[in-house]
């Protein structure tokens, strides 16, 4: 079965940080750029930040610049999410997404693309 799956999320107060992992299995996540999403209840996914396939190339959103890292470990076949310095704002449900590098070799943001797979999500509270 092919499948992702997040981990890490919690509730850390404002400041704190947290270290999201997205591991696959059933896939070969070499193959394929990644994507992390949040979602909060009424309201659609936010593309966070992506990574291309080999992780030479990045892309965050504004909101998140400078706090947030992506990073991957193809031996391990898991993307990373890097967050610290967190705010209330940060509270959602966050996903990771698999895209095909035949879809496309840069990654990206944008929700509306297709993707291939996609985690169930891991919750992210900040709050004190």
């Amino acid at each position: 079965q092919s499948q992702l799956v997040e981990s890490g999320g919690g509730l850390v107060e404002p400041g704190g940080s947290l270290k999201l992992s997205c591991a696959a299995s059933g896939i070969t996540l070499n193959f394929f750029t990644i994507t992390w999403f949040r979602q909060v209840p009424g309201k659609e996914h936010e593309g966070v930040s992506c990574i291309s396939a080999s992780g030479d190339a990045t892309v965050y959103v504004d909101s998140v610049k400078g706090r947030f890292t992506i990073s991957r470990d193809n031996p391990k076949n898991t993307v990373y999410l890097q967050m610290d310095g967190l705010k209330p704002e940060d509270t959602a449900t966050y996903y990771c997404a698999a895209r095909s590098t035949l879809r496309s070799t840069r990654c990206t943001t944008e929700p509306q693309v297709n993707y291939d797979y996609w985690g169930q999500g891991t919750q992210v509270t900040v709050s004190s």
